[in-house]
């Protein structure tokens, strides 16, 4: 598998471009709301606390970040990270959203982009996608897509409260991906 490189993606619904200082605006405004970090390690409040989380996924060496774009404003990041070119593995994580865009087209399409290029341009074997075990919501959407659930690891994290993580694994294999590319295209009314 050939290690992944900041790229522009583009499809009908969203447009994925590499994460940098311009989407800090539009994202202080997408992190607003309090419940988009329920699960993640921080709620960044502040036009500073985003352009430090820009810049530490944009400066991660095992990480590439995204900025995701509706309409020309970006509604929230996703990444690739746990990059494993020799097993030909790769993580999709690290995604947040706005909440107005929540149950609507942005998933399923930035997944389709994400697993599209993995498996097709960079020839992934395996793609991961991983939650909180009690994050009903993302394990919802994570199904919704077609990742077979791999299993929990127990006691794998601290949350920002202090308390024990259980993660709940999901993948799609690459022999699993033109199914689950259709299904996607399906969902997105033919569209991706």
């Amino acid at each position: 598998m050939q290690p992944p490189r900041p790229v522009v993606l583009t499809g009908e619904h969203v447009r994925l471009e590499p994460l940098d200082a311009t989407h800090v605006a539009d994202l202080v405004e997408a992190a607003q709301d309090p419940v988009v970090w329920r699960w993640l390690p921080s709620w960044p409040q502040s036009p500073e606390d985003i352009a430090v989380l820009v810049e530490a996924a944009r400066t991660d060496p095992g990480r590439v970040a995204f900025a995701v774009m509706v309409d020309g404003r970006a509604v929230g990041s996703t990444s690739y990270l746990d990059i494993e070119p020799e097993l030909g593995g790769i993580e999709i994580g690290w995604t947040w959203y706005a909440p107005s865009v929540w149950r609507t087209a942005v998933n399923p399409a930035c997944k389709l982009l994400l697993l599209g290029h993995a498996f097709d341009d960079l020839g992934a074997e395996r793609v991961t996608l991983k939650t909180d075990a009690l994050n009903v919501r993302s394990r919802s959407a994570i199904g919704r897509l077609g990742a077979a659930y791999d299993g929990t690891l127990r006691h794998h994290h601290r949350r920002p409260d202090g308390t024990i993580r259980d993660t709940a694994f999901f993948s799609i294999l690459a022999a699993e991906w033109p199914a689950v590319c259709d299904s996607l295209v399906t969902r997105l009314g033919g569209a991706g």
